[in-house]
């Protein structure tokens, strides 16, 4: 093979790997994502439910190991700091700053949370492919009797779909929590490093505002 047929050998190989790359799509399905993700989760709360009660350690563990990994944590920090995200107010290293606390955070918010599951059980609603590249999927949780619906807005990352945004009962955990940095960052004087070190995401206050 000469040089010229060699350039346009590798040439073409390049294309077809970025073109399919770009048209890359997860194989599965939105909801089944979710359920692997919630069924994955709840299985071990199950089985190390009588240990969690005295070892909060644990549950992080368990909440980092089975949900942080399904996080678009990038497209959160965007939708949480909302302008601050942009290069006018924070640069690279605050943003990547602002995802590694905001993660830590939550897991933190989390953990307290899961280890009070008493056994909740959950039902799908069913899930209409509206073609968005944002899809969202639905579940409702059963906590002695009453039912919460929780949302999970989807991105799609070419191998897999990831949580971007979550809405609990109707309300946007992710508008929520942008006012709560927001209101953070005018209390430290409009310092962004001090607002992104101190910044403590609220979900209780945020799924309990009217």
């Amino acid at each position: 093979m000469n040089m010229l047929l060699k350039q346009t050998f590798t040439a073409t190989v390049l294309a077809t790997m970025v073109a399919t790359a770009a048209n890359a799509a997860p194989a599965e399905a939105p909801s089944a994502f979710i359920k692997r993700v919630a069924d994955g989760l709840i299985s071990r709360l199950k089985v190390d439910h009588a240990k969690l009660q005295s070892n909060p350690a644990a549950v992080k563990a368990i909440v980092r190991q089975n949900l942080d990994p399904y996080v678009d944590g990038q497209a959160f920090t965007r939708i949480v700091m909302g302008t601050y995200a942009t290069n006018q107010y924070s640069n690279a290293a605050q943003r990547a700053k602002f995802e590694q606390n905001f993660r830590n955070t939550l897991i933190e918010n989390y953990g307290s949370a899961f280890a009070k599951y008493t056994n909740q059980t959950y039902t799908m609603r069913p899930f209409k492919d509206t073609g968005s590249k944002n899809p969202v999927v639905t579940i409702d949780f059963n906590n002695k009797g009453e039912k919460i619906p929780v949302s999970f807005q989807l991105a799609d990352h070419g191998s897999q779909w990831k949580i971007r945004n979550i809405n609990v009962s109707g309300i946007d955990l992710g508008l929520q929590f942008r006012n709560q940095f927001a209101a953070n960052v005018k209390r430290n004087g409009g310092d962004i490093d001090k607002a992104i070190a101190t910044f403590e995401p609220d979900a209780d206050a945020a799924v309990n505002k009217k």
